[in-house]
């Protein structure tokens, strides 16, 4: 005589067992949806940035004192005032989203240190910088303070036209997806400076070339 009891307790712990399966491989499949949709959403907001072109534009880049350095497209300017040494670069933004830039760190040497910098380390930047995606901008710095190391060696650097280093720490209109690019620049002349992307690293995103 069956036990109808137990068959029914059997049927019911199944069928508990198959809707517990369906809503785990739901739940799942939401969560992936949900991350390819997140994914998708940050890759619209991403910049990056590169040198620009040769052929774009020249830009006037305009500092608090009243300096202005002329800077071409491809590369940057640096000069060394009385009480200040300026530097200047011309970028485009090869990403989808617009580029804030938020901080910089300046080598007096073409640095090839594979490992990322420490975004704590960066100096921030006096006034906000924007590149609107596909468009050209510009990065701007300046070493005031004659008492520390970095002016000495920034002046030195600029006045014997040697090979410098600088890292931009930038990120979206949103304060996300933070990126470093180091651009070098060399001395091709008298003024003229011609900038190069050395690498890119992402702070707060896994970085590909670590898998």
């Amino acid at each position: 005589m069956a036990d109808w009891v137990t068959i029914s307790s059997l049927a019911t712990a199944g069928g508990t067992l198959v809707l517990a399966g369906a809503t785990f491989a739901s739940v799942r499949s939401a969560n992936r949806a949900a991350r390819v949709a997140e994914r998708s959403l940050l890759s619209g907001l991403q910049p990056l940035l590169v040198t620009s072109r040769l052929d774009d534009p020249t830009q006037k880049v305009h500092f608090q004192d009243g300096r202005v350095l002329v800077t071409p497209g491809g590369g940057g300017a640096a000069q060394v005032g009385d009480e200040a040494v300026y530097l200047t670069l011309s970028v485009r933004n090869a990403g989808s989203g617009i580029a804030v830039l938020h901080g910089w760190r300046f080598y007096p040497e073409r640095n090839a240190d594979l490992r990322r910098p420490d975004p704590a380390g960066f100096r921030p930047l006096t006034r906000d910088l924007y590149v609107a995606p596909g468009d050209i901008g510009f990065w701007q710095g300046a070493f005031r303070d004659s008492s520390e190391p970095e002016y000495a060696a920034a002046r030195k650097a600029v006045e014997d036209r040697e090979v410098i280093s600088v890292d931009i720490l930038y990120g979206d209109y949103e304060g996300g997806q933070r990126t470093i690019t180091r651009i070098a620049l060399w001395p091709m002349d008298e003024e003229r400076w011609l900038a190069g992307v050395g690498r890119h690293w992402n702070v707060d995103r896994d970085d590909p070339r670590e898998h």
